[in-house]
């Protein structure tokens, strides 16, 4: 099937994105009377549709340029829509948040249909300061240096070049000598660049720091608590859970890691010996190529239910895959929605590795989400807050496990997969307190030095098991693990929403290992909604309950550890 953007009902079908042709489309909308409802629900409609036409616009030069960062051509025309377009329409689109806020009819209105839509709009307007135009444009462009920065790295083994996710396969190996040349290999080239990027954060701490304080906040990251719309918790609530995963999930990890220890014969791990198979047995390779990993990814999504596999058939149908890694293409993986279009883009990385196979159904479970919102009636009932898109991916990823046969010939490598997966969705709770604390850490201090935030990072990862493994000798490198996360550099204070939607996803897949039809059901159900409902009525939706408190962590880590060992 191929894909057609819809017909537009109100900017030219073939609008060129330059100021010049947007400028009159806002400023109509700017002076439109609105003298009843009927008019005000038009209005948003037709704001609506220019939105998405910018938004897919922008979307298509985020995505060209980080498949192709040593492509000038297109850098520059990512930084144009950066430098020329959003500074533009920052102001703009505040006066259309003020002639929404202010009109008599906004009370006529469905309060339930736009009770969502219209607290973001009453945020918006608070947080809005014209001196923070510029400071958003300067963001935009600097973020995007981390991306040239890390896609431009690449290592020699063997005699050969390899990107650092191609690389990364070499930890895997059965062979320690050969895990630890790979991982200090690694390790090294990241050094190269450790100033550089540093340099870059202080840069872009400055910037946020400022941000903040223009718009009346003590710091950064209490201006970001409202910019997110985190309606539902609060810091404090942020390290109550980071409390919860220390007391109640690093205990379970720290118990597999010696496991491990013993399983590998090793007076103590290191952090070379953290991914290697402790079966005795060489790395899962469920795919071979970036073609077979999209087909069997269809396969896979077709078995838990037709139409799911037909939303990832028509994506490879029009090209919305770039699946292998290669030199110069940006680092990572995401889903990027297409507005207008209503299907997504997935970007990754692939090494043919296990770890491939859960990005693959991540992004995939953002895929059905971006399809199942595409014909909702207003463009911002599409941005979902990532509790609730987090929730999407990382319950596909537990769901799909009862369909991985499609992936693994054999019985035995298949319990495999599963374990190492189980194993995953527990690793990625302190790890994403790490962050999540690290954050805290940095915007309220953001006089720091780098050898400070070094120092701090250091602490807070130890706080949760420093990945289980011994770093003595390798003081540098552990100090400089968290420059590998790009949502630090790029979308700040995006983070916790993983372990909270990893919360969900547990329980999402407990309903699905016990009724699999309902709770697809439901899943599915809330993932419609998109953000016309708060994030509580979501997850209520979905047969779950919005809930970090310590006990919630203890039950689900409790099933986790039992559906591990169930598996032997």
């Amino acid at each position: 099937m191929i894909i057609t953007k819809k017909p537009r009902k109100y900017i030219p079908q073939e609008l060129t994105i330059t100021w010049e042709n947007l400028e009159p489309l806002f400023t109509e909308l700017q002076h439109r009377e609105l003298n009843s409802t009927a008019k005000l629900e038009q209005w948003l409609k037709d704001r609506s549709e220019l939105e998405a036409a910018l938004e897919e616009d922008f979307a298509w030069r985020y995505i060209k340029m980080s498949c192709d960062t040593a492509n000038e051509e297109l850098v520059k025309n990512f930084q144009y829509f950066a430098t020329e377009i959003e500074p533009k329409i920052s102001p703009l689109a505040n006066e259309l948040n003020k002639k929404f806020a202010e009109s008599p009819f906004m009370d006529d209105l469905d309060k339930e249909k736009y009770f969502v839509y219209s607290r973001a709009i009453k945020k918006a307007l608070e947080l809005y300061r014209e001196e923070n135009i510029e400071l958003f444009t300067e963001l935009q462009v600097k973020q995007q240096k981390y991306q040239s920065t890390t896609g431009a790295m690449s290592v020699q083994i063997n005699g050969q070049e390899y990107t650092l996710e191609q690389a990364s396969i070499f930890i895997k190996d059965l062979n320690r000598e050969v895990r630890e040349n790979a991982w200090r290999t690694i390790q090294q080239r990241r050094l190269v660049d450790k100033d550089d990027l540093n340099i870059l954060f202080d840069e872009l701490i400055k910037l946020r720091n400022q941000v903040a304080l223009n718009a009346g906040f003590e710091n950064y990251r209490d201006y970001m608590f409202q910019a997110l719309g985190r309606f539902d918790y609060t810091p404090q609530d942020c390290y109550d859970f980071a409390n919860a995963i220390e007391k109640e999930i690093v205990p379970i990890l720290k118990e597999q890691a010696e496991k491990r220890r013993e399983a590998l014969g090793l007076k103590v791990l290191k952090p070379w010996d953290m991914e290697v198979s402790i079966s005795g047995k060489p790395a899962l390779k469920p795919f071979n190529n970036g073609e077979e990993l999209i087909d069997k990814s269809i396969a896979c999504f077709n078995a838990i239910d037709k139409k799911l596999g037909e939303k990832l058939a028509t994506m490879k149908a029009n090209n919305l895959f770039d699946v292998e890694s290669r030199k110069g293409k940006a680092p990572g993986g995401y889903n990027y929605p297409l507005a207008e279009t209503g299907a997504p883009f997935i970007f990754m990385n692939s090494a043919n590795s296990l770890r491939d196979l859960t990005t693959m159904v991540h992004e995939g479970g953002h895929a059905v989400h971006t399809f199942l919102t595409a014909n909702l009636e207003l463009n911002d009932f599409k941005h979902c807050p990532s509790e609730v898109a987090e929730l999407a991916s990382m319950s596909m990823e537990l769901i799909s496990m009862d369909k991985w046969e499609v992936y693994f010939d054999n019985e035995e490598d298949l319990i495999r997969a599963k374990k190492e997966q189980l194993a995953d969705v527990l690793k990625t709770l302190p790890w994403v307190a790490v962050i999540d604390q690290f954050q805290h850490w940095i915007y309220t201090n953001p006089n720091h030095t780098a050898a400070d935030r070094e120092e701090t990072f250091k602490q807070i990862y130890k706080r949760f098991g420093a990945g289980f493994a011994d770093w003595t000798d390798l003081e540098q490198q552990f100090g400089n693990v968290w420059q590998k996360q790009l949502h630090l550099f790029e979308v700040p204070f995006y983070y916790i929403e993983y372990a909270i939607a990893q919360l969900g996803a547990i329980a999402v897949w407990k309903n699905y290992k016990e009724n699999p039809e309902k709770a697809l059901e439901q899943y599915l159900a809330a993932l419609s909604l998109g953000y016309t409902r708060p994030m509580n009525e979501i997850y209520e939706t979905a047969g779950i309950k919005f809930d970090f408190s310590a006990d919630y962590v203890k039950e689900l880590a409790g099933f986790v550890k039992s559906e591990l060992e169930k598996l032997g």
